[in-house]
């Protein structure tokens, strides 16, 4: 599944691209459950609607329409948006349907505008959904209702992020962190870098974790998002930006998959092992 700066990269992408188009036409390809919205809906708010803009909230993109209906688009693990028109481009997961011919096998929805482009919704494993539903509806999809805070947005301060971990205190900070409920769009991959960074073992209990501890972790998860949403990601196997290129974060990573490795602040072989059912990379030397 992609994490937050994948699909922040892949909404920049779209918002440059799709903006001001307008939908004339859609097509579903033998999957139902890709596109689970009525045929009226569909004519009444989805056709002669022009793409106001191009939203994101954790994982999930938003195309809101001037019909005031919004397509709500989750890519879960094998998702693809891919556009054909003047120029091409391929967001999603890397496999041959990026730049070969359209509609495909794994093709599930597709999206006419009115200059002529495309736009397709291409899903190997049929796990994500396009839903068409009243914008002011969107904040109360349960996922909305559930999902925590932002961890990039402006107003969202160090005082914010311990009072999330409040309720979690006798879990991990790694599973509390992963918990989507207390923060957006941390992935396991950010977990790892920003607790390395914070020097805190991801074992410890919430309740175990100092103010200051938690402000160091605070600036970690902020800087390793923001590095990765300006990096294009960091899915280096599973996800491309809006021109199709491989995020680069995990070049720079300083601890995820580098087990048996240096660490490069203190010297000490970096191990990974397995915590809150994830895959979790640590340097022995330098946590506390």
């Amino acid at each position: 599944m992609p994490e937050l700066p994948e699909v922040e990269t892949i909404r920049r992408g779209l918002q440059d691209i799709i903006t001001g188009k307008k939908i004339v036409q859609s097509k579903v390809y033998d999957s139902p459950k890709s596109f689970p919205n009525s045929p009226s809906d569909v004519n009444n708010f989805l056709y002669g609607s022009e793409i106001t803009s191009v939203r994101r909230r954790a994982k999930v993109l938003m195309i809101d329409l001037s019909t005031n209906y919004t397509l709500v688009i989750h890519l879960k693990m094998t998702g693809q948006i891919i556009y054909r028109g003047d120029i091409k481009f391929g967001a999603g997961h890397p496999n041959d349907s990026l730049i070969g011919e359209l509609p495909d096998k794994s093709t599930r929805v597709s999206f006419d505008f009115e200059d002529g482009s495309k736009l397709f919704f291409n899903d190997q494993r049929k796990f994500g959904w396009i839903k068409l539903i009243p914008s002011l509806e969107v904040k109360n999809l349960p996922f909305m209702q559930k999902v925590g805070p932002e961890p990039l947005d402006d107003d969202f301060t160090v005082e914010d992020f311990i009072h999330r971990f409040e309720r979690r205190k006798n879990t991990s900070i790694k599973a509390a962190l992963l918990d989507q409920t207390v923060v957006a769009g941390v992935g396991n991959i950010y977990a790892d870098e920003s607790l390395w960074g914070a020097k805190i073992d991801p074992r410890r209990r919430v309740k175990d974790i100092t103010n200051d501890e938690f402000k160091s972790l605070y600036n970690e998860v902020r800087y390793v998002m923001d590095l990765s949403i300006k990096k294009g990601g960091s899915t280096d196997r599973n996800y491309v930006d809006a021109e199709g290129n491989k995020g680069s974060y995990l070049e720079f990573a300083r601890v995820f998959r580098r087990e048996g490795q240096a660490c490069k602040r203190c010297g000490h072989i970096i191990e990974k092992i397995k915590h809150a059912g994830r895959g979790t990379h640590i340097c022995p030397g330098c946590m506390h």
